[in-house]
């Protein structure tokens, strides 16, 4: 069975940071590509960042660009968000996500329905 737990979500000051992690269970998880999404109230679920299953090729949304950096362990079967310079509207729930390897991943790293598996997501919460 797969399972996806995100852990590091919490509390921030606007101009702090936090590190977000993904574990994954009953993958394997070098064949994946992972991505963060995040839902903050009365919105919809948004592309935030993905990595490659090598972890050579990474992708930003543009409101979080150069603040936000997405890594992963594959010995640890792990995915990082680490997050910098959090402003009030990075407030949400953020969810990981796996997608099969797929040569086209490019062209849809950003959508919802191209990750096969979902965590619970974690709150994350900017406030002063």
């Amino acid at each position: 069975q797969v399972r996806l737990v995100e852990s590091g979500g919490g509390l921030v000051q606007p101009g702090g940071s936090l590190r977000l992690s993904c574990e994954a269970s009953g993958v394997t998880f070098n064949r994946y590509n992972m991505g963060w999404f995040r839902q903050a109230p009365g919105t919809e679920r948004v592309f935030v960042a993905a990595i490659r299953s090598s972890g050579g090729t990474t992708y930003y949304a543009p409101s979080v660009k150069g603040r936000f950096t997405i890594s992963r362990e594959n010995a640890k079967n792990t995915v990082y968000l680490q997050m910098d310079s959090l402003k009030w509207e990075d407030s949400a729930v953020y969810y990981c996500a796996a997608a099969p390897n797929r040569i086209d991943y490019s062209g849809y790293y950003y959508q919802q329905g191209g990750y096969d598996h979902w965590g619970q997501g974690t709150q994350v919460a900017v406030s002063s």
